[in-house]
């Protein structure tokens, strides 16, 4: 199969994302007075922000397109201000391994479904298996219990919350794609879907976030979390979001948990059993089932993801 130069680049793009993503588990920790909710509306409430003004005088000049896209700007900016809660309260209830693995393995599958159900786009073979191998993966994630920060321990919740997570995080990607393939550009999407959600969040931030302003470590992560995986980690996300479909990039992502859980286990401590360290290989091979090129005689008869 030959790879195209733009999808390769946007493959990368999303890769340096997932990477960046990554660290945000593990960062949380170093402000564990800070609850996720605080944490969540920080991080992707500033740096959805930070994308708007990003976008700056361009949002302006696209508004007749965005306006014409509403629907699909507004739910894209509610799953953006959905997303964080639930993703770093998973992370708190079931550890930042699990909950991350949970998060961001579900999602791929989650944003496969919203193409066939919304786009139309047929499911092929090859994702029905990769899809099922890393089913399986969160599945062993979802029943081991691993040793993490105290407050944490309640584990079924924190899956659930992380199917959610994963559920709006597939659904923001769509409607960010979705925008761009109607002719907006990249940076005026996620400006706008972005924004919309970082407004959102601001009540949050507001009414949970002055354990933020207790000490420097806490105003520290805060701004990194900001800054790095939400803001730079978005604007590479978006870039490859322009250049490959939403379940292509999603699946991608699966990168974030490998990340977050080999930095779960050096840096904070946490330990996974055997069945757990199974469900983040099973992920992993998911990730490459769904994502490695394969060469092809004919003309395929069903949409796979491509590089």
């Amino acid at each position: 199969m030959t790879v195209s130069p733009g999808a390769g680049l946007g493959a990368l793009f999303v890769l340096i994302a997932a990477v960046l993503w990554g660290t945000t588990g593990t960062a949380a920790t170093f402000a564990p007075d800070v609850g996720p909710l605080a944490i969540g509306a920080a991080a992707m409430g500033v740096g959805g922000l930070l994308q708007s003004l990003l976008a700056g005088p361009a949002l302006a000049s696209a508004r007749d397109e965005l306006r014409r896209r509403w629907v699909t700007v507004a739910v894209g900016g509610l799953a953006v201000a959905i997303y964080p809660l639930a993703f770093y309260s998973s992370m708190r209830l079931a550890g930042v391994a699990v909950g991350t693995v949970i998060s961001i393995g579900s999602a791929p599958i989650a944003s496969a479904v919203i193409e066939r159900l919304i786009d139309r786009h047929r499911l092929s073979a090859r994702w029905v298996v990769g899809a099922g191998v890393g089913l399986v993966g969160v599945a062993l994630l979802s029943v081991v219990e691993p040793a993490r920060a105290a407050g944490a321990g309640n584990t079924a919740l924190g899956v659930l919350l992380g199917l959610l997570a994963g559920a709006t995080y597939a659904l923001y990607s769509w409607a960010a794609h979705r925008t761009m393939q109607g002719g907006v550009p990249s940076r005026v999407a996620m400006g706008a879907i972005f924004g919309a959600g970082g407004v959102l969040l601001m009540p949050v931030l507001f009414i949970t976030g002055a354990p933020l302003l207790d000490s420097w470590t806490n105003f520290s992560v805060g701004i990194y979390m900001a800054l790095v995986p939400m803001f730079l980690g978005y604007v590479f996300f978006g870039l490859g979001l322009a250049r490959v479909k939403a379940s292509t990039a999603t699946t991608l992502s699966l990168a974030e948990p490998v990340v977050a859980a080999i930095l779960a286990v050096l840096i904070v401590g946490e330990r996974l059993p055997p069945v757990g360290w199974a469900g983040v290989g099973l992920v992993i091979a998911s990730l490459a089932v769904l994502t490695v090129p394969v060469r092809r005689t004919a003309p395929a008869a069903v949409d796979v993801p491509r590089l």
